[in-house]
């Protein structure tokens, strides 16, 4: 076993597991006893469910305690209507929400739809906010979003079957998840999208036709939040919505974005990736003679010394790049020598979250994870008691280009990044130190050459054990600089609020104010 001395603790995740620790000595531990302090550990992850209310009062969340009530007037909202008591294989009433397809715009001859989801907000979350949720890709449904991250229930990767989202984010306030853009989930119509103009006007066009059905939530304040590509939609749309293209009557307070594209891959996968090797030889446990050849590579490409010289706290100027283009050299694609090699030593590797070992757990959603049963989304009863189309054959991310040509768009730290955050009463961007598919550093190094409210970049660096998750302790870092807050968090992967639920919750409600202090 692992033993965590109190050296390599904060102050306070030691005090949390104090109790624990007074129970292991020197003696052979039996499988009881060790099984008993996992649970008392499980137990007390349990016990605050992290429900803050504003005014900063905290509220215990009961298990099946209810939604808040909410009634729409628009007669054709009834036909959304999902009866919590029938989901398949959930074994509670989660209550009442709505779901179904509903068109990009309002003309008459409109043939493309998007499929939504929309939770209300949870007894302690708030009636005055909506959480709009996308995943990436691109091309990845939203639904991963609502069944393994921050929905009322969650079925995670190898679970037998669903279980109450002790962390959902109806506890915070209601949630909308739309699978965008055509051509993703059970979304209906021809993909046709050339950039991020093009995807901000479906996904603004779909939430007016939203609120003409669901016409109480209008004017609610409003949260955009994605993760992956999503880095590139949530910003692109905010910017649409802030520039007020067409009317939209929601008021859109600020982003998150989970592990996000920002920049140029060249800057968030490649320069990084050797550094990030040797932070973690012992999880990818190369030889001495590939580690050479990685040395001698990043030397060759320019990216050995690149996070020592140009990582810095105030930045002393723009960033270059390393090579001749936005995109790495020939010969330069580190990243994916090392995944290759990494799949060689472990076939289990999971670019996800590279700590997952041998063998491949069961995922109800069949990726990433392998799985033999039938997707859950694809089934015909679960289609039927959320409205979703019968032929229509769903799969987590999308077989087809969403982008027929692809992304025309530039990276929004290069465009519409920092007029989001300037506009914003907060922003948050939050990045698992545990994920290769975009490396952390990588993000640290699109963030200090961006200039936003008149400054480059953070002007300190994140302090080490800054963020710190009640009951849990330190859990990361985190800056915050004119209305950014940029989280780090160790033992994280790609999917923040899969993999460390209360840090990202916690991340959320500083992005609500109701933490002056993440």
């Amino acid at each position: 076993m692992v033993l965590l001395l109190p050296h390599v603790l904060s102050a306070l995740a030691f005090t949390a597991l104090s109790p624990l620790l007074e129970e292991v000595s020197a003696k052979h531990l039996d499988r009881n006893h060790i099984q008993s302090l996992r649970n008392k550990a499980a137990e007390k992850l349990s016990k605050n469910r992290l429900a803050v209310v504003p005014g900063g009062d905290v509220i215990d969340v009961k298990v099946n305690a209810g939604v808040k009530n909410i009634t729409f007037s628009n007669p054709a909202a009834s036909a959304f209507y999902v009866d919590g008591a029938t989901i398949p294989d959930v074994d509670w009433d989660i209550g009442p929400s709505w779901a179904g397809l509903l068109p990009i715009s309002g003309n008459a001859n409109e043939t493309r739809e998007l499929f939504f989801w929309f939770f209300p907000p949870g007894p302690t979350g708030a009636n005055d906010s909506l959480i709009l949720w996308t995943n990436g890709g691109p091309g990845c449904s939203s639904l991963e979003g609502m069944l393994q991250e921050h929905g009322p229930f969650s079925w995670g990767w190898g679970q037998y079957k669903p279980t109450v989202n002790e962390h959902s984010w109806t506890n915070l306030s209601s949630i909308l998840y739309i699978e965008h853009p055509v051509g993703t989930g059970y979304s209906q119509g021809i993909p046709n999208v050339q950039d991020e103009e093009d995807v901000a006007t479906q996904f603004v066009g779909f939430l007016q036709q939203f609120l003409e059905v669901f016409a109480e939530l209008k004017g609610k304040k409003t949260y955009l939040t994605g993760e992956s590509y999503a880095g590139m939609y949530v910003p692109y749309i905010a910017d649409y919505i802030y520039k007020k293209k067409v009317p939209l009557d929601l008021s859109l307070q600020g982003i998150w974005i989970g592990d996000p594209i920002l920049g140029w891959d060249v800057v968030q996968e490649e320069i990084p990736v050797v550094d990030f090797v040797h932070k973690y030889e012992h999880v990818f446990a190369f030889n001495q003679t590939f580690m050479k050849y990685l040395d001698e590579q990043n030397k060759k490409c320019n990216y050995a010394g690149y996070l020592d010289k140009h990582l810095k706290y105030p930045p002393k100027g723009p960033l270059p790049l390393p090579g001749q283009s936005v995109e790495a050299d020939p010969d330069c694609d580190l990243w994916t020598e090392v995944y290759e090699a990494a799949l060689i030593l472990n076939p289990a590797f999971n670019v996800y979250r590279i700590f997952d070992q041998y063998p491949l757990v069961w995922d109800v959603l069949g990726f990433p994870e392998a799985t033999e049963s039938p997707i859950y989304f694809d089934r015909q009863d679960v289609k039927k008691a959320i409205h979703a189309p019968l032929n229509q054959t769903w799969v987590e991310c999308a077989n087809i280009d969403v982008f027929p040509n692809g992304d025309a768009s530039l990276p929004p730290a290069f465009t519409v990044l920092p007029g989001v955050i300037e506009q914003s009463v907060r922003s948050v961007i939050m990045h698992g130190l545990g994920d290769y598919v975009l490396i952390a550093e990588g993000a640290r190094l699109v963030l200090q050459n961006m200039t936003w409210g008149g400054k480059q970049g953070f002007q300190k660096a994140p302090a080490p054990d800054s963020f710190i998750v009640e009951d849990m302790g330190a859990m990361g870092t985190v800056q915050i600089e004119r209305k950014l807050g940029y989280f780090e968090v160790v033992l994280s992967g790609h999917m923040l609020p899969q993999f460390v639920p209360k840090a990202a919750f916690q991340s959320m409600q500083w992005l609500f104010g109701i933490r002056q202090n993440p």
